[in-house]
This record gives C-alpha cells, sequence and structure tokens, in this order.
C-alpha cells in the first residue's frame, strides 16, 4: 500500500467508513453539508428497496407528501452506530409532523443485521440493498454513513457523507426546513 494510500484511508476512517476495498473520498465539512451530489436534481428520487426482514418492497413514490430521512449504512461501520441511534431518535421526534425514516443496509450478508439492530434498540423500518448494487449506481454512496434529506416532493434535497462534529445539529436544521415547506 502506498503512503498516500493509507493516509487517505486513515483520513476515511475518521469522517466515516468507506467499503473495505474502496478508496476513499474525502468530503470536508462544508462540501458535506452542502445540497449538492450526484442524485440531487430537481426531479423526485425513483428509488425501491425491500424491507428487512419481511422481504415487502419499500417504494420511495409511496412517501409522497412526507420528508424522508434515508440513511445509508452497514453493520461493519463503526460511525454508523452513533448515527442510527440519532436517526431513530429524530424519527419519534418529527414524525407527527410528516418525517419519515428509513436505515438502508448495504450488508451483502442479511445474517449480522438482526443483531445489529437489536443491540442498537432500532425502531426505524430497516431496508436492506444487498451488496449495495443500489446505494452505488443509484444514490451514488461512497462511504458510510450517508444520509439523504428528501422534500414532499421525494426530490434529494441534502446529503451527508461521514460524521462530522456538527453533523447532528445541522440534520436537524435541514429536517426543520423541509417540514417548514408547504406540503405539495
Amino acid at each position: 500500500m502506498t503512503r498516500a494510500r493509507a493516509l487517505l484511508l486513515a483520513a476515511g476512517l475518521l469522517v466515516g467508513c468507506v467499503r473495505p476495498a474502496a478508496l476513499p473520498v474525502l468530503v470536508d465539512d462544508v462540501a458535506a453539508r452542502r445540497p449538492l451530489a450526484p442524485t440531487l436534481g430537481a426531479r423526485a428520487l425513483d428509488l425501491s428497496a425491500r424491507r428487512w426482514p419481511d422481504g415487502s418492497v419499500w417504494r420511495a413514490s409511496q412517501d409522497r407528501g412526507a420528508v424522508v430521512l434515508l440513511d445509508v449504512w452497514a453493520t461493519w461501520c463503526d460511525p454508523c452506530r452513533e448515527s442510527l441511534p440519532f436517526y431513530d431518535d429524530v424519527a419519534r421526534q418529527f414524525a407527527a409532523r410528516g418525517l419519515k425514516v428509513y436505515a438502508l443496509s448495504v450488508d451483502a450478508d442479511a445474517g449480522p443485521i438482526d443483531a445489529f439492530v437489536k443491540e442498537l434498540g432500532l425502531t426505524v423500518p430497516v431496508l436492506h440493498d444487498p451488496g449495495a448494487a443500489m446505494a452505488e449506481e443509484v444514490l451514488k454512496v461512497r462511504q458510510m454513513p450517508t444520509s439523504f434529506l428528501l422534500d414532499r416532493r421525494g426530490v434529494v434535497r441534502y446529503v451527508h457523507e461521514g460524521l462530522s462534529e456538527d453533523f447532528f445539529q445541522q440534520t436537524l436544521s435541514e429536517v426543520e426546513v423541509l417540514l417548514a415547506e408547504a406540503v405539495p
């Protein structure tokens, strides 16, 4: 491993998890908060995933009219252990105002998901994207955790990659902004 790659890997682990075989993309705190990402745009996100553990299909389109927070995570991701309980709290805090939160696992093997969810005491619905095909191809996820905030029309408005010191407060502020917008 080159010295540059080792430094990139070490830096990537400080802000979030990267897939073990992937070269991390470093994201500074400001860039991670800006509403700029390949999946942002004027059109609603066309996305579907299997609910875990029953395998029923969830479609982003079924949540039009609600603000949606979609967090992409994996059981091997240490920062995900911090972000997922936060999202669980946010889901309870804002559900009555129209926020729906989903946790999208990219674990290739669903086996560890049950123990992970129980260990963290998660109550948000869990979706499964085995092997991260959708996360990589549609959402363009580069590291874990990555969260997406969709407005009431289903348009991705904010993306956060990894964790930073102001991550939680920034996310709460963005949720408030989107919930304050009129229902289409």
